[in-house]
């Protein structure tokens, strides 16, 4: 089988913001559940407060424990913070952009590695330049896509070091941002945390918080969601992949990845309404039912390749301070 030797170029702009004015022109009562959700606070309390609990569960436990903990339940709370981080990127928790960040700060802290605000930086022009190779950080490098290609070996390490993938598409971003004074307590915050939970618990305990970041982002089924989201998974080129199965439950609706892009104003206990009220725009795109599945078949099928993206010039006159609020902006 021929390998894939670069991505797939459209020459037109990212297909939500037409989606957008389309739906909001049919459904214009959608506005209504624009908004934010103050209440997610209490799930990032929850989430944070459980994974210091099972560190310290485990801190004396074996590290066959420690890995099985992280596997079966680190890398769902960690990858739920995500989405809880998430949220906290497009301002959907409190009115304050700075408390929003505060919050985000905080649901970082048990994944150890300070992210929360670059992620912000970065995800927010992933919503306004999709497909943009120098201002969206979820594209890979060419390199690293010529690299991994689609062997199962070559992709099993892709997962397994996704982050180190990531930061490694930083350099390529040069038109945005990425130092200022919020980065720097993002890693004092961080650097606090980690440094008291080895004091206070130990290897075992830290060992745990790292392995469940691993997991939740990395070689775990949870990590198909990097895939489902975007990559050209079937014969089609549609950009954009929403998910509908169970794993919604405790992933706070991620998988709603059309009706988000679509909608990022909305928060996430509101995304199910927007397919609900406009099926018709959601029922014939292309979609994943199972995150185990994508999991597996990302790995063992050669026809899927980290060349299986879109890429584009077209910014689609998109200013780049644009803070991606096309639902709430938009003029019908």
């Amino acid at each position: 089988m021929a390998k894939k030797t670069d991505f797939i170029y459209s020459e037109v702009s990212e297909p939500h913001r037409m989606r957008t004015k389309q739906i909001l022109k049919q459904f214009p009562h959608l506005r209504n559940l624009i908004g934010k959700n103050p209440n997610t606070i209490f799930a990032i309390i929850g989430l944070v407060a459980f994974q210091i609990i099972l560190a310290w569960l485990l801190r004396d436990q074996s590290w066959w424990l420690v890995l099985g903990a992280a596997y079966l339940l680190g890398a769902f709370a960690d990858h739920a913070l995500f989405v809880m981080i998430h949220e906290c990127a497009h301002s959907l928790i409190f009115k304050s952009k700075n408390a929003n960040r505060w919050a985000g700060i905080f649901a970082n802290m048990p994944q150890i590695f300070p992210s929360s605000i670059s992620f912000e930086r970065y995800h927010i022009k992933h919503h306004s330049f999709q497909g943009v190779h120098e201002l969206d950080a979820d594209l890979p490098n060419k390199w690293e896509a010529k690299l991994i290609n689609n062997s199962f070996l070559g992709k099993a390490l892709w997962l397994l070091f996704f982050p180190v993938f990531q930061l490694f598409r930083l350099s390529r971003l040069r038109e945005i941002q990425t130092f200022d004074i919020w980065i720097v307590m993002n890693l004092l915050v961080q650097v606090v945390f980690t440094a008291a939970i080895w004091y206070f618990m130990g290897w075992h305990s830290l060992g745990f918080l790292l392995l469940s970041f691993s997991f939740s982002v990395g070689l775990h089924p949870l990590g198909a969601r990097w895939i489902q989201e975007h990559y050209l998974t079937h014969s089609v080129e549609q950009e954009t992949y929403s998910y509908y199965g169970n794993f919604n439950t405790v992933a706070f609706n991620v998988g709603y990845h059309n009706e988000h892009h679509d909608f990022p104003s909305i928060p996430w206990n509101k995304l199910p309404e927007i397919k609900k009220t406009a099926p018709e725009y959601y029922d014939n795109l292309y979609y994943h039912k199972s995150w185990t599945k994508l999991f597996f078949r990302f790995l063992f099928d050669r026809e899927i390749s980290l060349f299986n993206r879109i890429l584009r010039k077209e910014r689609g006159k998109v200013a780049l301070t644009d803070v991606s609020k096309p639902d709430a902006e938009m003029q019908l």
